[in-house]
């Protein structure tokens, strides 16, 4: 995608993409801009539908990975992006969904549709410590393991991410918070300084009241869960990514939580 003022500009732009695998698309530099903040506004837009849709899963028990498998099969929607959890974050889709809304309102536009999406993800978070709150009886004097801090997994990256919103509510409501992740690096600013940080996620989740999965890292769907079970004060998972199985995790004596699908209780 090319946006330029002159046809030599973009010629010349063009050619050193030469033997690039895709189309090249040239536009004004305007439509070019209004593209990139577009495609990241609606990638949003799927994942906070995706999280409006797990509550109401939530309250009528119905499944959300059965609702969103099925809805991804139709070819007019597809199943990109359509995954709940404790919300989005990273460099791209906070920033440029603020922009597009920000450019809106400076052309006399409310931008109302994205304003929601923004809203739902930044309440993501917070319903996870809630319905935490509620499971535990309140956060004050309790341990609690974040397993993973990134935005996502294969990134050191931390910008916007979930965690960061997760840690502070954790602390704020009185509780000492533990944190694992492979790949980002040890943090100096708040609220991380305030946390404590482990080499591994059993080493993390030993002693731990609950564990809230932040980041689907591939790693934690290998861990020893049972032996996990065993070391927690208390066998409490938020799973904020529907990365693990429920009535697995039930079986081994978790009370497992995660997002649009109902509770089990082991026993």
């Amino acid at each position: 995608m090319i946006g330029a003022d002159d046809p030599e500009s973009a010629k010349l732009i063009a050619a050193l993409h030469d033997g690039v695998d895709g189309p090249i698309v040239e536009m004004d530099i305007a439509s070019a801009e209004m593209v990139k903040l577009a495609a990241n506004a609606l990638l949003a837009t799927k994942i906070s539908f995706a999280n409006e849709i797990a509550t109401i899963c939530e309250a009528t028990g119905a499944d959300v990975e059965h609702v969103v498998h099925a809805v991804g099969l139709d070819h007019r929607l597809g199943p990109h992006y359509m995954q709940p959890g404790v919300g989005w974050g990273g460099s791209c889709f906070p920033k440029d969904s603020r922009a597009l809304r920000a450019m809106a309102s400076n052309s006399g536009y409310s931008f109302q549709l994205l304003s929601s999406v923004i809203d739902v993800n930044d309440l993501q978070p917070r319903r996870a410590i809630q319905r935490l709150k509620d499971e535990l009886g309140g956060l004050t004097d309790r341990t609690i393991a974040l397993l993973g801090v990134a935005f996502k997994p294969g990134t050191d990256d931390v910008r916007e991410a979930p965690s960061t919103i997760l840690a502070y509510r954790l602390l704020a409501d009185g509780a000492e918070v533990r944190c694992w992740d492979p790949l980002a690096r040890p943090l100096d600013t708040a609220p991380w300084p305030a946390t404590t940080r482990y080499d591994t996620p059993l080493e993390a989740m030993t002693g731990a009241d609950a564990v809230i999965i932040v980041t689907e890292w591939p790693e934690l769907r290998d861990v020893d869960w049972d032996r996990a079970a065993a070391a927690m004060a208390r066998p409490l998972i938020f799973d904020g990514r529907n990365l693990l199985e429920p009535q697995k995790m039930g079986a081994l004596g978790f009370t497992y939580m995660s997002v649009g699908r109902s509770t089990v209780r082991g026993g």
